[in-house]
């Protein structure tokens, strides 16, 4: 299943729980996870989407290194599986 697949469920559940699932950009800050979803109680989550098998590149690893040493959550989500899961922990029926 392609990444781009797995990225539009995930804007579209989240959006249906309203939240906001917002496309993470920083140009000449390469490696930032794909999305920041912030939940309707003003929960933050980054979260960076891979298929099944596919792998952090070394820049990511060290992104997500730096923004969990001053408190964020970041998530990996590796498939649409993780994706299901994390969507019934971030917002319970």
């Amino acid at each position: 299943m392609k990444e781009s697949y797995i990225e539009s469920y995930l804007v579209r559940k989240v959006k249906e729980k309203n939240g906001l699932c917002l496309k993470f950009v920083s140009p000449g800050n390469p490696g930032v996870p794909d999305r920041i979803i912030i939940t309707p109680d003003g929960r933050t989550i980054y979260v960076e989407l891979k298929t099944e098998v596919g792998r952090l590149a070394k820049i990511q690893c060290w992104q997500r290194s730096e923004m969990e040493k001053r408190g964020a959550d970041v998530r990996v989500l590796y498939g649409m599986d993780a994706v299901k899961e994390f969507l019934r922990e971030v917002f319970p029926a």
